[in-house]
């Protein structure tokens, strides 16, 4: 037993201590055989495979939503959800496949192969969720007759962990072999004992156990105090002019309270989620279209009215910004009448040009023509800026006298001095305040007109301008 306590490290010690036995020759083949000594350790058969880890439990059924009417007869309600199924125990790691441990010349360190793990356990499957249940009830005491189980499922039990496998174990902990270098009989014959160890294989790491499923939620309660089948939300709607045309929309809006203490409105013993939903109010606003304009309703199939709930009892109504409607709103009770009268496109509304100046003194006149000619439907009003233009002394780029255009007048013109035929529009300048000295032929003018478009509450202005020379009458004229 006293050369088991002879180890590597002790006999290299030994043999450096005393350099005097061992022989010059021999001192290369000492080194090898530490070299050989710190090998590393030899597996002693094979690591077991992992296990397997649970199946994952399926979760448990949604209960389906109902929907009743309570009028004071007793109703047994089974809305709750399914039980998650558990989840399956983790399979046990495999044990190592041990070999044999060799009696002789094995010259290395030997570890038993370690066993497998063990698989995990798998996770219970989810609880079903309780059915939503929706009550229609004028009289809150008509629920006391309903007996309503809207539980959501227990979760599914965990899966256990599987256990690890079993590791490799050794026969001899310890044993000696004799190692020999050179030839015998040589002088640089050697020979050296090393101690080697068998250590045993670990056993597989356990596996982790699953988590339990989720329990489900218990199930919603929304409760409607009506009658009848509540109608959904229709706040707001936007649809072609031809069709709002001679038909009426209503606008809605259900107005709901959160609450408390669910169960407590039913029979004793219910069991549905503590806070629900209640109807406290509908609000409700009809609107109708009644197109009495000229123009056919087909020419703005394009455009497009939007009608909105406007707090508990009206609506507002917007129209498209590149469309003009003269309109009228009449409102009875929970409807609103509109009327629409005449509808001009905007890109038709400012599509004006100036015609031309003619005539002389008071009988100067301005030309300015409706080029959509839309002036049957769209009213006009119109103002001046009138200037004269007079050289000036400053000389300009090209060394030429400049012509500065000086204000005579500026306003606007009365109707009785505006000629409208159709789609022209006749400025007559001679019949305004405007000095007769500016109004002779032979003078360089500039007039700017502003035209103020309007049709019901719509309005746009337009500016228009021209700088041109009085021309002098023809003889005979």
């Amino acid at each position: 037993m006293q050369v088991r306590f002879f180890t590597k490290v002790s006999l290299f010690i030994a043999v450096l201590a005393l350099p005097q036995f061992v022989p010059s020759g021999s001192i290369s083949q000492s080194l090898l055989c530490s070299s050989v000594l710190a090998s590393e350790a030899r597996s002693l058969g094979e690591t077991g495979d992992s296990g397997e880890a649970g199946v994952k439990g399926n979760n448990g059924r949604n209960s389906d939503s109902l929907t009743v009417f309570a009028d004071g007869s007793p109703m047994t309600l089974d809305l709750s959800g399914g039980n998650g199924v558990a989840g399956q125990q983790g399979v046990e790691g495999y044990d190592a496949l041990c070999d044999r441990q060799p009696n002789k010349d094995v010259g290395k360190d030997l570890k038993g192969a370690d066993g497998g793990s063990g698989g995990d356990g798998g996770d219970g499957g989810v609880g079903g969720d309780g059915g939503s249940l929706t009550v229609y009830a004028t009289d809150k005491e008509d629920l006391k007759q309903v007996y309503v189980v809207a539980a959501g499922g227990e979760g599914g039990m965990a899966g256990k962990a599987g256990e690890g496998g079993e590791g490799c174990e050794c026969d001899r902990p310890y044993w000696n072999e004799e190692t020999c270098f050179g030839d015998p009989g040589s002088p640089n014959y050697s020979c050296t004992t090393q101690e080697f160890q068998c250590t045993d294989g670990y056993s597989g790491r356990k596996g982790r156990d699953g988590r339990k499923g989720r329990n489900g939620k218990d199930g919603t309660l929304t409760l409607i105090n009506l009658d009848k089948s509540l109608a959904p939300d229709f706040p707001e709607v936007t649809a072609p002019i031809s069709e709002l045309k001679g038909r009426g929309f209503t606008l809605s809006r259900n107005v709901w309270e959160s609450k408390d203490n669910a169960a407590d409105l039913f029979a004793p013993g219910s069991i549905i989620a503590n806070k629900y939903k209640e109807l406290v109010a509908r609000h409700e606003h009809s609107v109708l279209v009644v197109w009495d304009a000229p123009q056919p309703v087909e020419n703005f199939n394009d455009k497009q009215i939007t009608l909105s709930l406007k707090g508990e009892n009206d609506a507002n109504i917007f129209f498209p910004e590149d469309l003009w409607l003269e309109t009228k709103r009449v409102k009875r009770d929970n409807i609103t009448e509109l009327f629409v009268f005449n509808a001009v496109r905007t890109k038709d509304v400012a599509d004006l040009t100036i015609d031309g100046l003619f005539g002389q003194g008071a009988s100067l006149e301005l030309d300015v023509f409706d080029e959509a000619e839309q002036s049957e439907l769209i009213g006009t009003e119109f103002a001046i800026k009138y200037k004269v233009g007079e050289k000036s002394e400053n000389k300009n780029f090209f060394g030429g006298s400049s012509t500065v255009y000086k204000p005579k007048f500026e306003g606007s013109i009365p109707a009785d001095a505006i000629a409208k035929k159709g789609n022209l529009f006749t400025l007559q300048l001679g019949k305004l305040p405007i000095p007769p000295e500016y109004l002779k032929p032979g003078l360089e003018v500039e007039v700017e007109v502003v035209a103020k478009r309007s049709l019901g509450e719509n309005s746009q202005v337009k500016k228009l301008s021209t700088q041109t020379t009085i021309e002098k009458l023809n003889s005979g004229t």
